[in-house]
């Protein structure tokens, strides 16, 4: 599912207004007011698309008569070469929009890209692989939802939609009984409780606590397998830290129910897609 429409065209405006300014003093002294054209949205290399409409809605900001067809959905696959949108109408808005258009489109299909391709080295294996709040500020609805698009899970939105005590909550408290109590006493039964561990002591902590998910934080992979076996199917596991594509097919190997990985969002590389113009 989309951003709300609203969410994407308040990037859409921030977005613009930070690349155009007071005016594209290119264009506008280059291109005669109302001449017309055709633009085409290219992949250039092998990619998953994400994004296409929250493109096409930036065209369409600076020209609501813009004409654009798409040639592909959101979770295509496509090869360098293939068209993904077709545009026709006002040259100028084309060519002001052309850049933010770009960066979205070829930010979130890098996501949806990097997202499938760790999906699918897990393929065979129960364990969902979720994303984490480590995005790009302003960005984090389109990138969650590259995220899905890839095939992965999200994690919480946000602070407001989850209770989750990691280290400095602890510390803060003085310790994770402590934490959980006051959490347990403030919230609805509704909301799950997740409490972020370090150690086997920690462990223990956390269950006797009442925790409703433990999370494994940096640990190493006989670690967490170790910690499995302590929690002996008592609450759901959750592993995060450190996690990339070296040691993800192991780590889904030890039991756990959930893989939270940052690098879903924070490494994927965006892909190449270019933009061609043709009156």
């Amino acid at each position: 599912m989309m951003p709300p429409r609203s969410l994407g065209r308040s990037i859409i405006r921030r977005a613009l207004k930070e690349d155009i300014g007071p005016g594209d003093i290119t264009t506008q002294n280059l291109i005669p007011e109302g001449e017309t054209g055709r633009g085409f949205i290219i992949a250039k290399e092998p990619l998953v698309v994400a994004g296409l409409e929250v493109a096409g809605e930036v065209f369409r900001f600076l020209d609501r008569g813009m004409q654009i067809a798409c040639a592909c959905k959101d979770g295509d696959r496509a090869d360098a070469g293939d068209t993904l949108l077709t545009l026709a109408g006002d040259m100028r808005a084309m060519l002001m929009a052309e850049r933010t258009a770009l960066n979205l489109l070829q930010r979130l299909s890098g996501i949806a890209s990097h997202v499938q391709a760790l999906v699918g080295q897990i393929a065979e294996s129960p364990v969902r692989l979720v994303d984490t709040r480590k995005t790009t500020p302003g960005l984090r609805a389109l990138e969650k939802y590259a995220v899905r698009v890839g095939g992965a899970g999200n994690h919480r939105f946000g602070l407001f939609d989850g209770v989750l005590i990691k280290d400095n909550h602890i510390a803060a408290c003085g310790g994770i009984a402590t934490a959980v109590e006051r959490a347990r006493r403030a919230v609805s039964h509704l909301v799950k409780i997740e409490v972020e561990v370090t150690s086997a002591r920690q462990v223990q902590e956390a269950l006797e606590a009442g925790a409703d998910v433990i999370m494994l934080d940096n640990m190493t992979t006989d670690a967490v397998r170790n910690a499995v076996t302590q929690i002996a199917g008592r609450v759901p596991v959750e592993v995060s830290g450190g996690i990339n594509a070296d040691n993800l097919t192991a780590l889904c190997r030890t039991g756990v129910d959930i893989i939270s990985m940052g690098a879903l969002t924070h490494s994927a590389p965006s892909v190449d897609i270019s933009m061609q113009i043709g009156k």
